[in-house]
């Protein structure tokens, strides 16, 4: 039960999901710590150093064995966290006390770690991101033929379609994604490097012998399951590597900021809305109301995630040569919350994209408001193709226009530009076809066509990789 009493993190009480809440929880960074003291110890064993099979057995049979209570009392004594492990880890294998840990620097365990929970949460991120891209994809293959209005400036503009507007948004993710994957490509962990990255200690150990140094390490990482390491670092792995994960995760909200922003921009004009439940209630005073609530806590959250990175700079450029500890209790706050606001994030794009709901009759509505003035040029050129004056059909649509316009700004009315024209002997070539001329269809160019291409070419190579379940989601 929660103690109403003290603050708690929103992130976890209310947004992001247990999945990434687990991922960066103590329980798992503990249990790695371990995986990492056994990954050492056996390699070393294996390497000629005097440890025992049976000693690694006992490490490894007390891995998941962890007291917790015990851990703490031990930290509040030796005011260092890893070292309490150490000696709780010792407590449940006392033939392996003496080997755990040996040659290493906390760094060993507390930057191999992060690194390895930092990349199962680009996992979780990874797998989530191409869901909504999966989402989106069907979106706007549905909707590619349904004409709109587009918007520069905020201002009605040329048609596009509902399935065109959304393959912005979805090219927003697809960039997002080459950056994720750019993240796992160049993945490295820290290795086995010593106090100050010179593996002095380990080549103590060894009695000089460099071959072997460099052999523990990547026997060490390979049991961890990776395969590169950073050629050198001081005592921490290159902080430079949390910015430009956070810059990743700060690019992913920037095109979910936009998407929210453009629901509820649509929202507004009752064009396209998101998911409203039964019985959700949009307003406490204003029962009619349908506030487009999960989009704005999307937007919410995102202008928090776009502001990591910056801190993420200030700790990079402010470690003294080989490392200063004011970056620790910085980094378990930013790096945790940065990916749980990501998750966040993400859980809610989901919803909404694949819960999206289109009235298009209101679009309709929108574009028959608007679509007569962007049809003037072609209805001038039918005339001047049956004989008529181009300048004096220019200069008798512009007055219709303006008074059309006054109509509807002054008075309220409807957009009548049609009825206008069709009552004007001087457009008589097109009386009879004007609601053939202004077809909306006619006026969205490539949309449909550059929907279907960018789809089968960019999209569904990416989402090919990965395998739907049940649900219609990836579950890897």
């Amino acid at each position: 039960m929660s103690d109403h009493s003290i603050y708690e993190n929103p992130l976890n009480t209310r947004y992001a999901g247990r999945e990434m809440q687990e991922n960066f929880g103590d329980e798992k960074r503990f249990r790695l710590w371990r995986k990492l003291w056994i990954a050492l110890a056996e390699s070393e064993m294996e390497l000629g150093l005097p440890i025992t099979q049976a000693q690694v057995d006992e490490l490894k049979a007390h891995a998941e064995d962890i007291d917790f209570a015990r851990a703490e009392a031990y930290e509040r004594e030796v005011r260092h966290d890893v070292m309490a492990h150490v000696k709780a880890y010792g407590d449940v294998c006392p033939n392996a006390k003496g080997i755990i840990h040996l040659g290493a620097t906390s760094c060993y365990v507390d930057c191999n770690s992060e690194l390895m929970i930092i990349y199962d949460g680009l996992k979780i991120v990874r797998r989530k991101l191409v869901n909504v891209m999966a989402k989106l994809r069907d979106f706007a293959l549905r909707y590619k033929d349904l004409p709109t209005l587009g918007f520069t400036h905020l201002q009605p503009a040329q048609l596009t379609t509902v399935g065109k507007r959304a393959t912005l948004w979805l090219q927003d993710l697809m960039l997002d994604y080459e950056n994720l994957q750019n993240l796992f490509s160049h993945f490295r962990l820290r290795g086995v490097k010593g106090t100050t990255g010179t593996q002095a200690s380990f080549l103590d150990l060894f009695d000089g012998d460099e071959a072997k140094v460099d052999e523990l390490q990547r026997r060490v990482v390979k049991k961890l399951g990776f395969e590169s390491v950073y050629g050198v670092t001081g005592q921490t792995y290159p902080r430079k590597f949390d910015y430009n994960v956070l810059c990743v995760l700060s690019q992913i909200a920037q095109s979910a900021y936009k998407f929210s922003n453009d629901i509820r921009i649509l929202q507004n004009m009752k064009e396209v809305e998101e998911p409203f439940e039964k019985s959700q209630i949009g307003s406490s005073a204003m029962a009619y109301k349908r506030n487009p609530m999960r989009s704005e806590r999307m937007g919410s959250l995102c202008r928090y995630l776009i502001s990591l990175p910056v801190n993420s700079a200030v700790t990079s450029s402010t470690q003294w040569f080989e490392r200063t500890l004011d970056d620790s209790a910085n980094r378990r706050i930013v790096n945790a919350q940065a990916f749980l606001t990501a998750d966040a994030v993400l859980n809610l794009y989901l919803n909404i994209a694949e819960n999206l709901v289109v009235y298009e009759k209101v679009i309709e509505k929108h574009i028959a408001a608007e679509l007569p003035f962007m049809a003037t040029e072609n209805i001038i050129m039918e005339c001047v193709k049956a004989g008529g004056d181009r300048q004096e059909l220019h200069e008798r649509i512009r007055v219709l226009s303006q008074e059309a316009g006054a109509a509807v700004k002054r008075e309220g009315k409807d957009n009548d530009l049609l009825g206008r024209i069709a009552a004007d002997k001087l457009f008589s070539a097109v009386h009879g076809r004007l609601h053939e001329i202004v077809d909306a269809k006619k006026f969205i160019g490539r949309a449909p066509g550059q929907t279907e291409t960018f789809i089968r070419e960019e999209i569904d190579p990416i989402l090919s990789q990965y395998e739907l379940g049940e649900s219609g989601h990836v579950t890897v």
